[in-house]
């Protein structure tokens, strides 16, 4: 018995950054303190297959927020999801929005040397109403037609297509009617533009544990991903010159001081008047008339740096 820890090492083989070089290095970054398993998994089926190969090994991350996603929703499925099995995450997608949020290295050598000398971090996710787990943010309306569009171009321009997804989607989307809902209140403002029922033309409402989406956009700066709330941010902003001032503003974080942004904190949140569009962790779906998603309180763990 070598006394190295177990791992498994779980690569997304359809994941559009998982290069041989990457995961090379991530292999042998982990290697260098570990006994590694490695699995190439392409659908659910392989991931369930690869976890029960593999019980007592901890598991690791190789990729970005779809793919930890895909296996924190099959720890969940498998009964392994816990805040006392930790989970490390190496960085190789395109838009690494939760490593970035807990400071984690967006280079798979130095993640590998991460993991190794990680410590445990408690996190929250969200749940919707259907069980389904969110790690990082899910976003309806303006935001979801943007990933649609960076999904479409990411392969040719990398973590280029989230702005230019962006860009594309801000030229036609002038809002849904949606009535949001966070702790059973409905979501109202102040500000000039809103209706005092909360049913108006919402641009985009955006569920966050972590503070950004899309590769490094802060839509929720002071989002903490284990304090046990949802930051919520909704935007009224649906005239071509206010969508146009709020994507500015998106890029600096300084959306939220605009007076067509409302932003809420919140452990239940609903949205209903679709069907709107929706991304949760980069995958894509839609909300026919309503759903919602509630924050469970530190569910699981990521190793983190000292």
């Amino acid at each position: 018995m070598s006394g190295k820890p177990e791992m498994l090492l779980v690569v997304n083989r359809s994941a559009g950054t998982a290069e041989d070089e990457r995961v090379e290095a991530a292999v042998s970054g982990l290697r260098a303190g570990a006994d590694v398993a490695v699995a190439a998994t392409a659908d659910a089926g392989d991931l369930d297959d690869a976890l029960g190969a593999h019980p007592g090994r901890r598991v690791v991350v190789l990729g970005g927020d779809g793919s930890v996603h895909a296996v924190v929703a099959a720890l969940d499925r498998a009964g392994r999801l816990s805040p006392d099995e930790p989970v490390g995450i190496i960085a190789c997608g395109t838009g690494n929005d939760l490593a970035r949020t807990l400071g984690l290295p967006l280079d798979p050598a130095d993640g590998a040397a991460a993991v190794l000398a990680g410590v445990p971090r408690r996190l929250d996710l969200l749940r919707d109403d259907a069980g389904a787990v969110v790690v990082n943010a899910v976003h309806a309306g303006v935001g979801a037609e943007a990933a649609a569009e960076a999904h479409r171009l990411k392969q040719r321009l990398g973590a280029a297509a989230y702005p230019v997804g962006a860009a594309i989607a801000g030229l036609g989307d002038t809002g849904w009617p949606l009535r949001v809902e966070v702790d059973g209140q409905v979501a109202v403002h102040e500000g000039e533009g809103w209706a005092a029922d909360g049913e108006q033309p919402v641009l985009m409402v955006g569920v966050c544990n972590g503070a950004t989406i899309g590769g490094g956009t802060a839509l929720a700066p002071d989002a903490r991903p284990d304090d046990g709330l949802a930051d919520v941010v909704v935007c009224a902003a649906t005239g071509p010159v206010a969508r146009a001032a709020y994507a500015a503003a998106l890029t600096t974080g300084r959306h939220v001081d605009r007076p067509d942004v409302l932003v809420l904190c919140g452990r239940e949140v609903r949205i209903s008047g679709g069907p709107v569009p929706v991304d949760a962790d980069g995958e894509l779906g839609e909300v026919q008339d309503a759903g919602g998603w509630r924050v469970v309180h530190h569910a699981w763990s990521v190793l983190v740096p000292r």
